[in-house]
């Protein structure tokens, strides 16, 4: 019997890897002569550069940056032989020729701007800022990365990436001509002025499910200025400065303004428009390329069970991304599906078993404290 254990992160309180582990040790044990097969998943966010690095054999690469708040954090990226990513996401990267030697550098933005980097408390877009993203793609860079692929999901930030900018080439200055450093949101009203370009880069693609445009009410600042603090009083407010500063910046990059409706310029605090605005950068479809980049039809085809899950799973799940992709597709090949999550709240369908590891009324930070243990014993009795 064959297992394909493909779990994404249990958001605040379990890794992908992790997870895959759990639930591997616990199989051992109930079914020793299993042939288990470990595929965590990555979305852009806390994870993708990991995983995807150690899918390819590539290498991890650890850096002091600015973290979402100003104080130093440890980051990483990965750094992969292009020959080492399987032919189908080569494609989805639609990179220029590149020698045989050349490296593909992962980002991930979670791991030097993420989030989950702050306390509740800490977390306020006006003064959250990107540098440590920008200072990861500018290492990669010095170290010859013939491309950066980034992720950009879990993000602290709402500055439509003008922070990373700073450490990219581009300076921004007040009405007198004086430097206004880090641009954090906060300090939108003073600027007057952009200088620079960007330094040289390898081509910039960025990994990105998301399909918010920039402003509006479906756009970055509406949709998860929320989660990353924003209050309600003051949407209008960064909305406006948003606005002003991405209409800025399309001026003195000689870009479209129409880069703000594209689909997908919201991502991650508008970090996605900037990119696309002053590099050049090109969005691709995040979960596509995960799924080629770890061969996951191959992998599906091959097994004749298939164990998912995240933190919630709902009625959405399986017309999204992720797990209910996952599950979606082995479905569709008649393979049986486990999920397990933290909360279930979709309806089961033949052959698709659903499993909420956490007890009924359990306080939410109990909850995340205890996932390792209440995944375990989940998945030890659904195979008891």
């Amino acid at each position: 019997m064959r297992v394909l254990l493909a779990f994404d992160k249990f958001k605040d309180s379990l890794t992908a890897p992790a997870a895959c582990a759990i639930a591997a040790d616990c199989l051992r044990t109930r079914q020793p002569t299993w042939e288990l097969d470990l595929c965590p998943l990555a979305d852009g966010g806390e994870g993708f550069a990991e995983i995807l690095t150690r899918a390819a054999d590539g290498q991890l690469i650890v850096r002091t940056v600015t973290g979402p708040r100003g104080a130093p954090t440890t980051a990483h990226f990965g750094l992969v032989p292009l020959n080492h990513i399987p032919a189908a996401a080569r494609t989805l990267l639609d990179l220029p020729a590149a020698p045989a030697d050349a490296r593909i550098a992962i980002i991930e933005m979670a791991s030097a701007s993420g989030l989950a980097l702050l306390s509740t408390d800490a977390r306020d877009p006006w003064h959250a800022s990107a540098q440590g993203t920008g200072q990861l793609i500018r290492a990669a860079a010095d170290l010859g990365a013939a491309a950066i692929l980034l992720g950009v999901g879990g993000s602290a930030t709402n500055d439509l990436g003008l922070t990373a900018l700073a450490e990219l080439g581009f300076s921004f200055h007040d009405g007198a001509g004086v430097p206004i450093h880090p641009p954090l949101p906060a300090t939108w009203p003073r600027i007057a002025a952009i200088r620079g370009s960007a330094l040289p880069l390898p081509p910039i693609r960025i990994a990105c499910d998301v399909t918010n445009p920039l402003l509006g009410p479906r756009g970055a600042a509406a949709v998860y200025g929320p989660q990353k603090g924003l209050r309600a009083t003051d949407h209008a407010r960064l909305e406006a400065e948003s606005a002003r500063l991405a209409h800025l910046l399309c001026a003195h990059t000689r870009q479209s303004i129409s880069l703000l409706d594209v689909s997908g310029a919201g991502a991650a605090g508008g970090i996605a428009f900037g990119l696309m605005a002053a590099t050049g950068a090109r969005l691709l479809p995040g979960f596509d390329l995960v799924s080629s980049w770890l061969d996951l039809e191959k992998r599906l085809a091959a097994a004749d069970i298939v164990i998912t899950g995240e933190g919630r799973f709902d009625a959405s799940s399986l017309e999204g991304k992720g797990p209910g992709a996952i599950a979606a597709r082995a479905l569709a090949l008649t393979k049986p599906v486990l999920v397990f999550a933290g909360a279930v709240l979709a309806a089961s369908r033949p052959g698709l078993s659903l499993h909420a590891i956490t007890p009924p009324g359990t306080p939410l930070p109990e909850a995340l404290r205890t996932a390792p243990q209440n995944l375990a014993a989940s998945v030890q009795r659904a195979f008891s």
